[in-house]
């Protein structure tokens, strides 16, 4: 692919034995649009489609048109923080400059990486993941459907930042919830994914990544899960140029 096309970019992680563990790959197109659409760029690694079950993970940004415009692709060995923050590294490499703001799901090892690798760029979380484990979380208590209806408003309502804290301090006094560690754990990292915290921030319109998993459903087409790593890159070509 870089003989046909010199912008092509990519790197490949070996182990000590010379095997496969990672590859990372940006084509001259995708290099392009990141020239023009730099601000918010989508992380995700939902898709795994493949023979070997590896984790496929797309950067996926927003065009001028509304429209979600591919920015590199990799194929990782596991979701360990030093695979992610590989896969980071040479990415910035290729695109020579980090994205201004950055959505992802709650995984702590995708946050250590960015932290680590690109510590100017501004996080976020992606809120679609968290408010549907809700249910899951939630619905063992008695009033499960009075609670997830005044999470549901807590979360989305609050204006501004202290009508925020205080609603919800309210809502876990109420409920009796102060022993449930999940609303706890997510209530401490509130910056993270509750919309206020983003009030006047450009986000390109995202809350979630799911322009990434848009995207990974509209790889089905193409890739399946006996896909080999040859044929999944070669694939992956086609998918791009119908794509574009």
């Amino acid at each position: 692919m870089k003989d046909i096309n010199p912008n092509f970019f990519y790197a490949v992680d070996v182990d000590e034995a010379n095997q496969f563990k990672s590859a990372l790959w940006v084509d001259a197109r995708c290099r392009a649009s990141y020239e023009y659409y730099v601000d918010v760029v989508s992380f995700d690694t939902t898709y795994r489609r493949n023979k070997h079950g590896l984790p496929f993970a797309s950067f996926v940004g927003v065009n001028h048109h509304g429209k979600s415009t591919l920015l590199g692709h990799a194929l990782m060995g596991n979701e360990k923080i030093c695979s992610f923050e590989w896969v980071f590294k040479q990415w910035l490499r290729c695109m020579g400059s980090p994205p201004q703001a950055i959505i992802t799901d709650q995984c702590k090892f995708i946050f250590g990486a960015i932290k680590n690798v690109l510590p100017d760029t501004r996080h976020r979380w992606c809120i679609w993941h968290i408010m549907k484990e809700i249910p899951h979380k939630l619905e063992g208590y008695a009033r499960f459907t009075k609670i997830d209806d005044r999470m549901h408003g807590t979360v989305w309502n609050a204006r501004p930042m202290e009508y925020f804290e205080k609603d919800w301090s309210a809502f876990i006094v109420e409920f009796n919830l102060e022993r449930n560690r999940w609303l706890s754990d997510f209530y401490d990292e509130c910056r993270m994914w509750v919309p206020i915290y983003f009030q006047g921030e450009f986000w390109v319109g995202m809350r979630s990544t799911q322009r990434s998993e848009s995207m990974h459903t509209f790889y089905g087409g193409y890739l399946h899960c006996k896909s080999g790593l040859v044929q999944f890159v070669h694939e992956y070509d086609n998918v791009l140029g119908n794509k574009e």
